[in-house]
């Protein structure tokens, strides 16, 4: 049943923003045609370059101290910051970002107080050598939610961001579908930030903060799972038709209709994509104000509808007019910001709202000149493909970037009345966009272009471009932000891949040598205990810790992978037997293990404690085979191994003694680290002391091992309460039942969790600390935490 009070009048309310925006076209066509722009823009260019453009023997005495690429991004922000650019490359950027993003003013004394608050908060973080890269990764968003308080929505928002690009299917870019949706949520959370008064208290603060994150992963699923999908050749056109009417209904009538009918090979993505918008939607619907309800579903309906009509424009049509190819874009542009401010139900700000119609077609305008040829090849229509083929046939087509300096210059001097910052900072964002497109299409292609758009103004083309080749300080923070964050992201996407597919390698081969062979005196007997040792070794099992042995040992010590075969077998052999000893029915009495019935459930008790023995004394046998290696460091070896057997047992002997009894955090601590976290310190430890690593570096490995390990075992416990039992291959509720003490039973699921990210952060804190910088420890932890078994 439809909810009466939230229908709109979709036609009507389109219509009305369909002449708002026609009218503004018709006010830039009028400029455009007359041209009116040069002369406008030429002064103040000619103002501008004093300022960007050095005389020739400055430029000579500054040719040795000439800017690092912006790639090389800690080089160039050491840079900045030795030439005394780093608060002028600040001001423009955060100035920049109130114009664009959060619609402000640049002439008000407000938004200049409130850029320089944050570009002082900017550059205290900014000249430390990693600080983005910290910012950027989990442990440094996790630590920036610590301090406001919002560590639980900070874990909230990473297990969503990792579900999404999980669900997303080929024709996708889960890559960049991430970026959006952070870039949307700290857009989001600017927006809150920037509305939230002074003498706000921190409990309101922390919850303003709280809401601000989800909402803005709520309202960024909307590119992703409409904008995107849409876009891309996933659904068939009969399933865009359905889904599109789906969204349609929803913004129309309030409610999100059932799924109904879906059948095909997509369906199940359809299923969790509706789930997924149904729980945005109808967070960001109990979120608005009665008075701010109706304009929400009116600007996110007008958003959706103006995309739809750009949607199903085709390149091959060469009769749209100049109307119908710009007023979407005009309609579009404006409301994916102008809804932002009904997501967080802020007061209506007439300025902001004025500002903010305005000013999208500007960025959109630049946007699709950027993406001009990877839009030619999709066939995408836009003013630049459409211009591209059509321009010789339709002398009535406009130039788009004509139009994008007429929208520039309209803004400078009839929206925001010729502020001399506002034309600075524009202008800036101008010719760093040509200079970036350069840059990318290299010298002879873009000028190739520029002579193809600009022709019709050879002098003002003349000037710009002599701007582009001369000009200086016109780069951008929330550019380099941009390009740092893709190579991140890019560079982690490839060195987990890479992670995962050695971990698949070697998994192979450490299978491949565990078999025990059976000697000829035991072969003659019925002596079950190697075939119970076998039993036990070919399950299902993750060998992660010889795994972790052979990446220090092979990839960062470069120690022989033949010579180390017997570490490899005498940590797999010890985990086994821990796990034979776990099951027995005197300690956990499991049934399960590996995806197999448990060892003494296949024979009996008593062969499954002498197995586990067995398996013990020959990953003894094993390191005392360690023959490439001389005799002092394999004992060194053999007596660090003995040492952390005896801390092993220990640490299950507090296991058994603990259940039943209240346990404070630091006992659980302290046994998970006995009972866990020293096997991955071994898997550590044990490659350096053949590769003679020095006392700094094990004791670093040893605080990785010791927080990584307790991790493990808090991913471990919310396996067991919240896991699927076909991945884990083990019955999940067993903690329970054997009335174990565990991280969950002490801080609930999400006091757990919050302590699983603590640790993650004392981890990657501790590889931060070590003389030797390897990605392997990292993309470990980050399996560790994100395993699904």
């Amino acid at each position: 049943m439809m909810n009466k009070e939230l229908i709109i009048d979709a036609d009507e309310c389109y219509r009305l923003a369909e002449r708002r925006a026609a009218k503004y076209f018709q006010s830039l066509y009028v400029q455009v045609r007359q041209k009116a722009f040069v002369p406008i823009l030429t002064k103040d260019f000619q103002s501008w370059k004093h300022n960007h453009i050095q005389h020739s023997l400055l430029s000579f005495f500054s040719r040795g101290k000439r800017k690092p690429d912006s790639k090389e991004y800690h080089n160039y922000i050491r840079w900045l910051d030795r030439s005394g650019k780093l608060d002028n490359y600040l001001d423009r950027s955060i100035s920049y970002i109130y114009l664009r993003d959060l619609g402000r003013a640049l002439d008000s004394p407000d938004t200049q107080t409130r850029v320089r608050r944050v570009i002082e908060n900017i550059k205290n973080n900014l000249t430390h050598s990693t600080a983005t890269d910290e910012m950027l990764s989990m442990a440094g968003l996790y630590r920036k939610a610590q301090k406001e308080g919002v560590e639980s929505s900070m874990i909230w928002v990473m297990d969503k961001l990792k579900t999404v690009s999980s669900n997303l299917p080929k024709g996708m870019d889960a890559e960049e579908a991430q970026r959006k949706l952070i870039k949307i949520i700290v857009g989001v959370i600017m927006h809150v930030v920037d509305v939230m008064g002074d003498d706000i208290s921190i409990e309101e603060r922390r919850q303003k903060l709280d809401e601000a994150i989800r909402l803005g992963y709520y309202y960024g699923l909307t590119y992703p799972f409409i904008d995107d999908l849409l876009d891309a050749k996933v659904l068939s056109e009969k399933e865009k038709r359905q889904y599109s009417q789906l969204i349609r209904t929803t913004l129309i009538t309030g409610d999100v209709p059932e799924l109904g009918e879906w059948t095909g090979e997509n369906s199940r993505l359809i299923q969790y994509i509706h789930s997924e918008l149904r729980e945005a939607f109808e967070y960001i619907k109990a979120y608005q104000r009665p008075e701010t309800r109706k304009n929400f579903f009116e600007q996110s309906y007008v958003f959706f509808n103006s995309q739809e009509v750009d949607r199903v424009k085709e390149l091959s049509n060469a009769n749209y007019t100049n109307e119908e190819l710009y007023i979407p874009i005009i309609l579009k542009s404006s409301s994916s910001r102008l809804i932002v401010r009904s997501v967080i139900s802020a007061s209506e700000d007439e300025g902001f709202d004025k500002r903010t119609f305005f000013y999208g077609i500007y960025n959109q305008l630049a946007d699709d000149f950027a993406d001009m040829f990877d839009d030619m090849k999709e066939g995408a229509v836009t003013p630049y493909t459409y211009y591209l083929k059509y321009h010789d046939k339709r002398p009535d087509l406009i130039n788009p970037f004509e139009l994008y300096w007429t929208v520039i210059s309209h803004l400078i001097h009839n929206v925001y009345h010729s502020d001399t910052k506002t034309c600075e900072v524009m202008l800036d964002r101008a010719i760093n966009g040509l200079k970036r497109c350069k840059e990318r299409l290299g010298t002879k292609k873009y000028n190739e272009l520029m002579d193809f758009f600009a022709s019709g103004n050879p002098e003002f083309n003349s000037l710009i471009q002599n701007m582009v080749k001369k000009a200086d300080d016109v780069d951008f923070f929330d550019k380099l932000l941009r390009d740092r964050m893709i190579t991140m992201l890019r560079n982690e996407r490839n060195e987990q891949e890479a992670f995962l597919d050695t971990i698949k390698t070697v998994r192979n081969q450490i299978n491949n040598v565990l078999h025990i062979h059976k000697t000829d005196d035991v072969s003659t007997m019925n002596v079950p205990i190697i075939d119970a040792a076998n039993y036990s070794l070919e399950g299902d099992g993750k060998r992660l810790r010889p795994i972790v042995a052979w990446f220090m040992g092979v990839n960062e010590y470069g120690l022989e992978s033949s010579a180390i075969v017997p570490l490899l077998r005498s940590l797999e052999y010890m985990h086994t037997a821990s796990l034979i000893f776990d099951d027995l029915p005197s300690q956990d009495n499991a049934t399960i293990r590996r995806g197999r019935s448990t060892l003494h459930h296949v024979y009996n008790s008593a062969i499954a404690e002498l197995t586990g023995l067995f398996l013990t004394q020959k990953a003894t046998w094993e390191q005392a085979s360690l023959d490439q290696f001389d005799s002092k460091t394999v004992l060194k070896l053999i007596q660090y191994s003995a040492q952390m057997t005896e801390k092993m047992c220990q640490g299950q002997a507090m296991d058994l003694d603990s259940r039943g009894k209240q346990l404070t955090l630091e006992q659980l601590n302290t046994l998970s680290f006995y009972k866990t976290g020293i096997a991955f310190e071994a898997s550590l430890i044990m490659p350096a002391i053949l590769a003679h690593a020095n006392e700094v570096e094990m004791e670093a490995l040893k605080t990785f091992a010791r927080h990584a390990g307790i991790a493990f075992q808090i991913k471990d416990d919310l396996l067991d309460v919240e896991g699927d039992q076909i991945l884990l291959g083990k019955p999940i509720g067993k903690d329970a039942e054997n009335n174990n003490k565990t991280f969950v039973a002490i801080l609930g699921k999400e006091g757990a969790r919050k302590a699983m990210w603590e640790h993650y952060c004392l981890s990657m804190e501790a590889i931060q600390e070590m003389p030797r910088k390897t990605p392997f420890l990292k993309h470990l932890l980050n399996y560790m935490v994100n395993r699904d078994h």
